[in-house]
C-alpha cells in the first residue's frame, strides 16, 4: 500500500502532521473556540432566504472580488474603512495564507511570537515562507523591547501578532504594535480573530491603520458571530494590499453560496452578537472559580482561558509542571473534550453555555485539586 512517505512530495513536508483538533462525540465539547450557542431562528431564515435567491443562478460565477460583502464588512468594521480596503475569504487562514503567497515565499521569512496560534508556522510551510518562532515572556507577555529585539535580529519580510493571543487569551499592549510597525522591515499582520471578546478598552489593530500601509488586521466570523462552519474570514488594509492579495488569489475563491450567507450573518449582526456578553461571563467564571481553587489561569480576552495543570515540584526547586495529556484524558473520561495545544503544564478550555461550563468546572474540581 501506498504511503505518503512513497511519494515525491517536498522535503519541508516530510515527517508533518496536518493540522486539526480532535473530533470527538462526548456531551461537552470545548476544544476548538467555538460559539456554543446556536444561530438565532431569525438568523437562520435570513441566511435560507438569502441562500434561496442565489440557487437559480448557480450556473453563473459569483461575484469574483465579492464587492457588496466587503461594503458590508467595512461598515461592520466602522473607522471610516471602506470596501477597497478589505479582503474576504474562507476563513481567516485563507486569509493569511494569500498574505503569505503575496509577501512571503521561498527565500523569505515570517516571524511570530509564540505560543501562538499553531496555523501560522504550517501556514509558512506550505507557501515555502521560513518560519522563525520568537518567543513570549516565561508569563506569556510580549514587551515593546523584546519583540523589537527580534525584529532587529532576524529582518523578517512578515510579522505575525496574535491579540488577543491563542492559546494565551491575552491581548497584546497597543504599545508592542508601535513598536513592531516601527521596526519592521516588511508587512505586520495583527491576528483579531477574538476581538469581539476583549475586554472593555481593549483597543484594535484598526486605529492604527492610518498612516501604516503596511499593516493588515485579519477577522473571522467563526467565532463572535458562530459562523464557523460558514467560513468567512477577512481582513482590513491599505487598498495596495488588496490589490497585491488579488494577484495571487483563486478565481472566485468566495462562492455565491458562502457571499449571501455572510451577508446575511453581518445584516442579523445584532442576534448573532447578542450571545457575547454570556460567553465573556461564562469565561470570566471560569477565570475566577479557578484561581479561587489556587490553578494557575492566564489572562483572557478571548472566549476561552488557557490554565496551569498542578504538579509536583523538582527536587532542584524548578517550576512545578503538571502532566497536561493526563488531565486531557481525565477530562475526556469525565465527557469534557477540552484542547491540549502543546504546551507543557498548561490546557485551554473553551467558554462555552452556563451548563457546559459547569460540566466543565466539576470535572477540573476533581482533576486539579
Amino acid at each position: 500500500m501506498t504511503t505518503i512517505d512513497d511519494l515525491p512530495i517536498r522535503d519541508d513536508l516530510r515527517g508533518q502532521t496536518p493540522y486539526g483538533a480532535p473530533q470527538l462525540d462526548v456531551a461537552v465539547r470545548l476544544n476548538t473556540n467555538e460559539n456554543s450557542y446556536p444561530v438565532p431562528e431569525a438568523a437562520v431564515e435570513a441566511i435560507a432566504k438569502a441562500l434561496q435567491a442565489e440557487l437559480a443562478d448557480l450556473n453563473r460565477y459569483p461575484d469574483r472580488d465579492a464587492v457588496a460583502l466587503r461594503t458590508d464588512l467595512a461598515a461592520y468594521l466602522g473607522h471610516g474603512l471602506t470596501a477597497a480596503q478589505v479582503w474576504a475569504a474562507n476563513g481567516s487562514n485563507e486569509v493569511q495564507q494569500q498574505i503569505l503567497q503575496a509577501f512571503g515565499g521561498p527565500g523569505r521569512t515570517a516571524l511570530g511570537f509564540g505560543p501562538s496560534y499553531s496555523m501560522h508556522p504550517l501556514l509558512a510551510a506550505g507557501t515555502g515562507t521560513r518560519w522563525i518562532g520568537a518567543l513570549r515572556d516565561p508569563d506569556f507577555g510580549l514587551t515593546p523591547a523584546a519583540a523589537v529585539e527580534q525584529i532587529e535580529r532576524h529582518r523578517p519580510d512578515l510579522v505575525f501578532l496574535c491579540s488577543p493571543n491563542n492559546p494565551t487569551g491575552t491581548a497584546l499592549d497597543p504599545e508592542v504594535i508601535d513598536a513592531v510597525l516601527a521596526a519592521a522591515p516588511g508587512m505586520v499582520l495583527v491576528d483579531e480573530a477574538y476581538a469581539e471578546f476583549a475586554r472593555p478598552g481593549t483597543p484594535s489593530a484598526l486605529t492604527l491603520l492610518p498612516g501604516h500601509p503596511r499593516l493588515i488586521v485579519s477577522r473571522t466570523m467563526s467565532k463572535a458571530f458562530g459562523f464557523a462552519g460558514g467560513r468567512l474570514g477577512y481582513f482590513a488594509a491599505d487598498p495596495a494590499v488588496v490589490d497585491a492579495v488579488q494577484l495571487v488569489r483563486l478565481p472566485y475563491h468566495l462562492s455565491s453560496l458562502t457571499q449571501a450567507a455572510a451577508r446575511a450573518a453581518l445584516a442579523e449582526r445584532d442576534a448573532l452578537l447578542a450571545t457575547v456578553d454570556a460567553i465573556k461571563a461564562q469565561r470570566d467564571r471560569i477565570v475566577s472559580t479557578l484561581r479561587s481553587r489556587g490553578v494557575r489561569v492566564a489572562d483572557s480576552d478571548a472566549n476561552f482561558v488557557l490554565f496551569a495543570v498542578p504538579g509536583t515540584a523538582s527536587s532542584a526547586g524548578e517550576p512545578a509542571v503538571g502532566d497536561q495529556r493526563a488531565a486531557w484524558q481525565a477530562f475526556l473520561d469525565r465527557g469534557v473534550l477540552i484542547r491540549d495545544v502543546g504546551l507543557p503544564g498548561w490546557l485551554r478550555v473553551t467558554a462555552g453555555d452556563p451548563a457546559e461550563t459547569t460540566a466543565f468546572l466539576t470535572a477540573a474540581e476533581e482533576i486539579l485539586s
